[in-house]
């Protein structure tokens, strides 16, 4: 009985490890296309243990669409965000 235990406590302690170690949102392919910036919503970087980094932008219609982090205009976006907000 107290192999069985420590098995199921192994075993739910490795579960638990996987997953909080799991990276947030990743990007795996980048868009081109430029959004009108009426329609972001928000902008976040990817998670700093994402293999690929870029920006995750969301529109008014919740659609997530990744861009590079040398997307020039997306920068400027992200900066006038975040600029904004910390003077508020």
């Amino acid at each position: 009985m107290k192999t069985l235990c420590l098995t199921l406590g192994l075993l739910l302690l490795t579960f638990c490890l996987q997953f909080s170690t799991a990276p947030g949102n990743c990007c795996f392919k980048f868009s081109t296309m430029r959004i009108p910036l009426n329609r972001i919503t928000d902008i976040t970087k990817t998670h700093r243990s994402c293999l690929k980094k870029g920006f995750i932008v969301t529109t008014k219609l919740k659609r997530q669409i990744c861009f590079r982090l040398s997307s020039d205009w997306v920068l400027k976006v992200y900066n006038k965000v975040y600029t904004n907000e910390g003077s508020t």
